[in-house]
Formats: structure tokens, sequence, C-alpha cells
């Protein structure tokens, strides 16, 4: 192992460890009366892309993993279709997390509650502190309040989506590709212009140099 490569180990564990560490303090957060627990995130993946979602649904919390059910089965097609990966090799170099990470509850119309500013502000001080020790080259936003809360505006979709910008999120300059939420409840993915523009998002994430660094096997299996 060359000095470069043991320089490269020592930050991917020392990452990691900070992670856990993080981790375990949003395991015991009981910050936000109205969410209903476990917290649910993923593994303390070092990588250089973070996938940012809304919340957990009602069945994260007992899976223990974030994107675990239906819109989950949907988001993975997106990327089996266009990085050429599993969704155990997405997980595994995907770093995951979200605005909130408890499960809101359901809204009184139906559809699941979304988090409200007080609960946005404590998981906040989290995803913060996240991006710090990930320094991410490629987000990518899932849904309007991701794709808000990352590019501070809600712009519609269709003038966001199939596009990249370049922004700085909490003092790190990276890329941001937005992605509808993968939610059986929208169709808006399913129809035009949705289905041409996420097409065009998945390109992009495809194409991006993190993820060709990431899933750099993964695409030349696929060649």
């Amino acid at each position: 192992m060359d000095a470069t490569t043991k320089e490269t180990r020592k930050t991917i564990e020392s990452k990691q460890a900070a992670l856990r560490v993080l981790h375990a303090e949003l395991d015991a957060c009981r910050a936000c009366a109205g969410m209903i627990g476990p917290v649910v995130h993923g593994p303390p993946v070092a990588s250089r892309i973070l996938l940012i979602g809304q919340a957990p649904g009602p069945h994260e919390g007992k899976l223990g993993r974030p994107f675990a059910w239906t819109a989950g089965k949907t988001l993975f097609r997106w990327f089996e279709e266009s990085i050429g990966c599993t969704e155990e090799e997405f997980r595994d170099h995907v770093y995951m997390a979200a605005v909130a990470r408890c499960f809101p509850g359901k809204a009184p119309g139906g559809g699941d509650r979304r988090p409200d500013r007080q609960e946005i502000a404590a998981c906040e001080t989290f995803l913060a502190r996240e991006v710090a020790i990930l320094e991410p080259r490629l987000v990518l936003a899932v849904g309007t309040l991701a794709i808000a809360t990352v590019l501070g505006e809600s712009p519609k979709l269709a003038d966001l989506i199939g596009t990249m910008r370049r922004v700085r999120y909490h003092n790190v300059a990276l890329d941001v590709v937005a992605l509808p939420h993968p939610s059986g409840a929208s169709p808006w993915h399913k129809v035009e212009p949705g289905k041409t523009l996420l097409r065009r998002a998945l390109a992009l994430v495809a194409e991006h140099p993190e993820t060709r660094r990431a899933f750099g096997s993964v695409l030349r299996r696929g060649a």
C-alpha cells in the first residue's frame, strides 16, 4: 500500500468515525414532539455524493434505512437504469440523508405531513455537520422540500429538473442535481415534460465525474 493509498484510507476511516459519532447523537435525539421515531439514517458511508430526501415514511423506521419502501423501489430503479448499479451498490457508494430524520406522521388531508420549520431547523444542524464531514462534490436533492432546502429557493420543477446548479451549501462548493420525488402519489415524473426532464437529470448524475469515480467498476461492467 503506497503513501497516497494509506492517506486515503486514513481519511475515509476518520470520516466514518465522525459519522458514527453523529449517528449516535441522531439516534438519541428527541427534539421534536410531533415526530414519530425512531430516527432513520443510512450507514456511515464516506462518500462525496450526498442524497437528501424529505423525511422517512411510515415504514422506514421499522426497516431501519432511508427509502426502504415503495418510493425507494422507484428511486433505485432510476439509478439502476441510468448508472447500472443495484440498490445495495447505490447504498454502499452514496451517503443518504434527509431534511428530517423521523416520520412526521400523516397530514389531515392524507399523505405524509410536511415537516414544519422548527423540525427542519432541528435536523439542519445534523445535516450541516454531515456536509462538513463529507465535503460532497455532488448533491442529489430529491423532492421539492429537499430542493428548496439545498438551493434556498423553490422554483418550478419544470425549470429545474434536468439542470445542474453550482452552489455553496453549508460553506461547501458543490454541484446539485434535483430529482422529483419518486412517490407514487405524484404523477409528475410519469408524464411529460416530467418524463423527459427526469431522463436528462439522471443522465447528468451518471455523467458527473464523482459518479464515474464512485461507480467506476459498475460503469465498466456495463460497458
